[in-house]
């Protein structure tokens, strides 16, 4: 028995010396990352849409998770959210709207009077990816739409997934960056830049502003 712990102990030793190098190695990659440059502001393009094949998609704006206790800077864009559904309703595009799987009051009534649904407008419930477990992708095709302009929070949440998830059906994306939110400002830039520069997303998605979109 002594002679098996003595190998136990010895095993451990020279386990933990194997572990060195790797922990060494992880450490220096994360020193290496506070060196990281912030990249420059990403390109904003002017965008000219046509409403007979454009959808909107209003994702998450809703008082459970864009309010002053999870998401201030949802509230602060607010203002910008409501002018493109506004621009949106009045040049006749589709909107569909998209609820988090969070128990919510109830639709329309969740939703955020600013950008507050109408009619018979669409909605669905999901988690990140709201084309995950909705009949999105057949309000769109059903529509014709091949280009979605997305709005709404969080930016590295629902907007991340559902913009990538447009692009894999082969949709054209626009994003309005002041219309997207996150927690933090770094959560709203980096998921921006990865829009920007993902292997088949750049090439299919525009960013711009509400008051760039014609």
């Amino acid at each position: 028995m002594k002679q098996y712990f003595k190998q136990l102990v010895g095993n451990c030793v020279f386990l933990g010396l194997l572990s060195m190098p790797l922990m060494a190695s992880s450490q220096g990659i994360i020193d290496e990352w506070l060196l990281v440059k912030t990249p420059p502001p990403p390109v904003i393009s002017s965008v000219t849409i046509d409403p007979k094949s454009t959808a909107l998609l209003v994702l998450d704006i809703a008082k459970t998770t864009c309010n002053t206790e999870v998401r201030p800077r949802c509230i602060k864009a607010l203002p910008q959210a409501g002018r493109m559904v506004d621009k949106a309703r009045n040049k006749g595009l589709p909107i569909i709207y998209a609820l988090g799987v969070q128990p919510t009051p109830g639709v329309p009534a969740d939703f955020w009077p600013e950008v507050a649904m109408k009619g018979d407008e669409p909605w669905v419930r999901s988690g990140p990816d709201k084309y995950l477990g909705t009949d999105l992708d057949k309000i769109l095709r059903d529509k014709g739409i091949t280009r979605v302009i997305i709005i709404g929070t969080a930016s590295h949440g629902a907007v991340l997934y559902t913009a990538g998830g447009s692009v894999f059906r082969g949709l054209d994306v626009v994003i309005p960056v002041d219309a997207v939110t996150a927690e933090s400002t770094y959560a709203e830039q980096y998921t921006l830049w990865h829009l920007q520069n993902a292997p088949r997303m750049a090439a299919k998605i525009k960013l711009s502003t509400v008051d760039l979109i014609n």
